[in-house]
């Protein structure tokens, strides 16, 4: 028995461990001009069509701003901010968009 509360204990702990931010939340700011244009400056859209990242999930708005950068999920307004996107660059604005 003790050997399975000690193997859910640390399958608990691995998974906060993954959750936790590998994003830097100062350089998705100073990243995130170009997304205030629709999204807004502090992450929420003024329009209806475009949708609020402000305290979006960082795992759901790293594989979205990734599925736009290699054309996986197509829109003609995203694909061409996704495309120069690094990896660094979309964790790092996958923070900074849940910090809010």
């Amino acid at each position: 028995m003790k050997t399975l509360i000690s193997l859910v204990c640390s399958l608990v702990m691995l998974g906060a461990a993954a959750n936790t931010s590998a994003g830097d939340v100062a350089a998705g700011k100073a990243k995130s001009m170009l997304c205030a244009a629709c999204h807004g400056a502090d992450g929420h859209s003024p329009n209806d069509l475009w949708p609020n990242l402000a305290g979006q999930k960082e795992g759901y708005l790293a594989k979205q701003l990734k599925a736009f950068r290699d054309g996986n999920r197509q829109d003609p307004m995203m694909a061409p901010m996704a495309k120069p996107l690094s990896d660094d660059d979309i964790a790092n604005l996958a923070a900074y968009f849940n910090s809010l």
